[in-house]
Formats: C-alpha cells, sequence, structure tokens
C-alpha cells in the first residue's frame, strides 16, 4: 500500500506499435496512483503515459485532458460500490446484518483500492479539474441513500440508539471512512493486522448505534 512505489515512480518499457489497442483501464489505474502521489497538479499527460508505456498522442485518444481521466476514475469508482451496495441491500437478511456487510464491503474495498478511495472520498477536487460530474454526484448520492434505507429498516424495529436514522447512518458512514483515510493516508504506519481493525471497528460501530 506504499504509493511511493506505485507506477508514478517506475517507468514501464514503452508499448511496440502494433500490438493492439490501449486499454482505457491501464490509463485509468496508473493515473489513480499518479494523482495520488504526485497530486493532481503534479500530474502530467506525459508522466501517465510513461507509466503506461504509450505516447502522449496516443493517450490522447482516450482521453482529452486529465480532468476527464480524473473524471473517469471516479465514476469508474462510484459504480463499483453503487452495484455492490444495491447486491448487499436486497440480500433477504435482517437489516442489522445487511448493514454490517455493507460497511465491511465499504472497508474492505477501501482498504484493497487505497488510490481510487483517497481520490474520491479523501483528497479536495481541484478547481482546475473542475467541477464533479452530475452522472458522478448521482452516484454517490445512490450510494449513500441505499445504506441510509437499510438504517432507517433498523429505525422501524426500534433498534437505533441514535436519535434517528439519519445520524446514525452518517455515523456508520464517517466511522468506516475514518479507518480507511488514515490506513490509506499513513500506509508505513505500523497498524494493526487488517482483518483485526475491520472487526473492531464493525464491533464498536454496531454495538455503539444498534440495541440488541
Amino acid at each position: 500500500m506504499d504509493i511511493e512505489t506505485g507506477p508514478a515512480r517506475r517507468r514501464s518499457a514503452r508499448k511496440a506499435r502494433g500490438l493492439g489497442h490501449l486499454r482505457r483501464g491501464e490509463i485509468l489505474d496508473a493515473a489513480e496512483q499518479i494523482f495520488d502521489a504526485e497530486g493532481y497538479e503534479g500530474a502530467t499527460i506525459r508522466k501517465i503515459a510513461e507509466a503506461v508505456g504509450v505516447s502522449s498522442t496516443a493517450l490522447y485518444i482516450h482521453f482529452p485532458d486529465k480532468a476527464a481521466i480524473l473524471g473517469e476514475i471516479c465514476r469508474r469508482t462510484l459504480e463499483r460500490l453503487l452495484a455492490r451496495n444495491r447486491e448487499l441491500a436486497a440480500k433477504p437478511l435482517e437489516p442489522t446484518v445487511r448493514v454490517r456487510m455493507m460497511l465491511e464491503e465499504y472497508l474492505r474495498w477501501g482498504l484493497a483500492h487505497p488510490n481510487a478511495y483517497q481520490l474520491v472520498y479523501s483528497t479536495r477536487r481541484p478547481l482546475s479539474a473542475g467541477l464533479w460530474s452530475k452522472d458522478a454526484v448521482d452516484l454517490s448520492v445512490q450510494c449513500y441513500e441505499i445504506f441510509e434505507s437499510v438504517v432507517r429498516e433498523i429505525a422501524v424495529q426500534g433498534r437505533l440508539r441514535a436519535r434517528g436514522a439519519e445520524a446514525a447512518a452518517l455515523t456508520f458512514w464517517t466511522g468506516a471512512h475514518g479507518l480507511v483515510a488514515m490506513v490509506c493516508a499513513r500506509p508505513n504506519f505500523q497498524w494493526a493486522g487488517t482483518e483485526e481493525m475491520i472487526a473492531t471497528t464493525l464491533d464498536a460501530l454496531m454495538r455503539g448505534l444498534i440495541c440488541d
């Protein structure tokens, strides 16, 4: 999880001409780490192209500028989270079980994808990158609303310690975010084991906000 050893610090061998179509995913994966390691302003199309192993001209075939790359990274990240939230929310299980599953998925995904996570949830979007697209905003809102709807099911059962479902949902979310954000921001700190941190965080949130 050490961002200083990622593609931002290495140059890939230039891809030979005629070896096939450059996948957009390669560009996005490389750009995630470069944006995170060097900041949006420090990243350039040339650096991203070198990390992928193509020319800047080849990269421009897929994206007009780095703002478009950042926008696509955010959209891709949110689409994946939304799909998983929908899947878990629809399971025929008690709402407390589904809430814990959704929180665990959020934690595991964030810890497994620190660069994308920080770009979407922890890094202030630079003015030069423009505003979030309407699609990205809608995806983000849907991710949260699906989670909150399951928390409201717990509220209907009268099992929330919080005064309302909205406050409880926000506390669940920010509690999970805190763990992921800290681990992503301090990858070289001697953290406890991932499984232990995830279990401890989930236990604290569930016991603190839900009555037996």
